[in-house]
């Protein structure tokens, strides 16, 4: 253990050395200048400061002060030497961050016996702030787990409302990507990029209630088919809505406003403008950006450059135009998106609910 000596007289540093030589596995570290040594303690973790009380340039209670603004090291003893009994001044060395006083001359005794103590203390406060950065670790650790299981499951039951669609592939990870560009360029913490990533995939979960008659039609939907159509934003909402997890309900949200328009005329609630959560505006933009660039039995694939004239045609009215033009912002990232997740193909949204 570091035990760091500051006095400014040549005798006291050597008594003092051979003193912490007697205590177990300690290695005596010196200085005769005051400054010298507080800064070998700001940068470096002594584990014991034994430090006088007269010097000169710093006293011993200017130095203890200044150590102590390091709230790292707020923990560490600190053992004053003087040879002033007054009161007064070990008051002020007590609010300084003294934690214990020898007066002069020594007795070797009382000295190897303090300096034990303080120094198992101190072993004691390392062992616990060591098993408590381990225990932080290990929670992080089994977080992890259970976040990557919970989002292995929020994948399959994704896939499986997929499924049910006429296509199979992509879909909910090019739109939950697209969707987590949206934030990023938002300028939304990493924390919310990474629940919108992993929460977006559940957009369409209601979909597992739809008739195979109406999910399954090649043409365009009736008035009456459309009606049961629009039922899976809500189901979807209510699938995910009881759970105690914080990642399925920002999941039951986005299920129940994706298909909310900015100006009050979408589903299931006519929601306009900000009382759409963030989150669902986000997504209405991922969402059908990738239905209208991507190829169906029913319908060819649009191109990009007439998607992109799409969001801008109808931002302010369907899309949130902020989200929009954050979408368009790094139109690099979007085609890289597009890129990575061609292989499989993907899956529709609402292109033929769009009145197009």
């Amino acid at each position: 253990m570091k035990v760091v000596i500051i006095d400014d007289a040549q005798i006291n540093v050597t008594l003092l050395q051979h003193l912490v030589r007697k205590l177990p596995d300690c290695e005596p570290i010196s200085f005769l200048d005051p400054v010298a040594g507080l800064e070998w303690c700001l940068a470096n973790e002594p584990d014991l400061v034994i430090v006088d009380y007269m010097m000169p340039e710093l006293s011993g209670i200017e130095l203890v002060e200044r150590f102590r603004a390091v709230p790292a090291y707020a923990d560490i003893p600190v053992l004053m030497v003087t040879a002033n009994f007054e009161a007064e001044v070990r008051h002020q060395a007590l609010k300084a961050g003294v934690t214990d006083f020898l007066n002069k001359p020594l007795d070797n005794t009382e000295f190897l016996a303090r300096a034990r103590n303080m120094l198992l203390l101190r072993q004691s406060y390392k062992k616990l702030s060591n098993h408590a950065a381990w225990l932080a670790e290990e929670v992080k650790k089994a977080t992890r787990d259970l976040i990557e299981r919970e989002y292995e499951t929020i994948i399959c039951l994704s896939k499986a409302a997929e499924y049910r669609d006429p296509e199979t592939g992509s879909h909910i990870f090019r739109m939950s990507h697209y969707s987590k560009l949206i934030a990023k360029q938002m300028g939304l913490s990493e924390e919310q990029q990474a629940t919108i990533l992993d929460a977006a995939p559940m957009h369409d979960i209601g979909k597992v209630g739809t008739p195979d008659m109406i999910l399954l039609k090649p043409g365009k939907l009736d008035e009456e088919e459309f009606a049961v159509m629009k039922k899976h934003a809500s189901n979807g909402y209510e699938i995910l809505a009881g759970s105690k997890s914080p990642l399925l309900k920002v999941a039951a949200e986005i299920a129940n406003t994706h298909h909310e328009k900015f100006d009050g005329t979408g589903y299931p609630n006519g929601l306009a403008g900000e009382q759409i959560p963030l989150f669902g505006r986000i997504v209405a933009v991922a969402d059908v950006f990738d239905a209208l660039t991507s190829s169906r039995p029913y319908k060819r694939a649009w191109a990009v450059e007439d998607a992109k004239k799409f969001l801008r045609d109808y931002s302010g009215t369907h899309f949130d135009p902020v989200c929009v033009e954050n979408f368009l912002s790094d139109w690099d990232g979007v085609m890289a998106i597009r890129r990575r997740y061609q292989e499989e193909g993907t899956s529709l949204d609402e292109v033929q609910f769009l009145g197009k």
